[in-house]
């Protein structure tokens, strides 16, 4: 019996050091391989921007971030820069129907405005009347605040947010030629 456990007991102690072999070559070849393998990582540029909501915020070079400005009200919100509408562009001046290109004399005017405009950074919010389609009027008061933001950014202006909200968020009635006109607009909002 004893015979049997020595015999038993040797081929156990073979096989563990050949798993024990097998294991050793086994994970030196995946660390070699890992040790080969390159891993790219996000690349982080250190900036400083404004959100919509006028928060000013910080990224280091490591990844960390935060806000520019510690001071918090009474629910431990940070306390950001102020925010009010400085413009209101009725559409009809400066877009032909169903388009979103700006002639050239509002392009200048636009210039001038955000030359002007003493503001940290810019939102800029594109609204239609319910005349097409949801969808339709989505992707039209995107585009005409995104023609807007395009001339802001040429100025050398801030441009923290573009928005199209097409017939969601109306002005007056869309039941009257003359709340439909107040409709279309597009709104500047200001973050000072």
């Amino acid at each position: 019996m004893s015979n049997i456990i020595l015999k038993v007991s040797r081929q156990l102690a073979a096989f563990v050091s050949v798993g024990a072999i097998i294991l050793t070559f086994v994970t030196s070849a995946v660390f070699a391989q890992e040790t080969n393998r390159v891993v790219r990582g996000e690349n982080y540029t250190p900036a400083i921007w404004v959100d919509p909501d006028g928060c000013e915020h910080w990224v280091m070079d490591d990844g960390w971030e935060g806000y520019m400005d510690n001071r918090l009200d009474r629910e431990g919100r940070p306390v950001c820069r102020r925010s009010n509408i400085c413009a209101v562009l009725p559409s009809d001046q400066l877009f032909a129907t169903d388009k979103y290109s700006i002639s050239a004399s509002g392009r200048r005017s636009l210039t001038d405005f955000f030359n002007k405009e003493q503001a940290v950074a810019f939102r800029i919010v594109g609204h239609t009347d319910s005349r097409a389609s949801d969808a339709y009027n989505m992707r039209l008061s995107e585009n005409r605040a995104n023609a807007v933001a395009n001339i802001a950014r040429a100025a050398g202006a801030r441009v923290a947010e573009v928005r199209g909200l097409g017939e969601r968020q109306p002005k007056a009635t869309n039941s009257t030629v003359a709340g439909m006109a107040q409709n279309r607009r597009v709104e500047i909002i200001c973050i000072r």
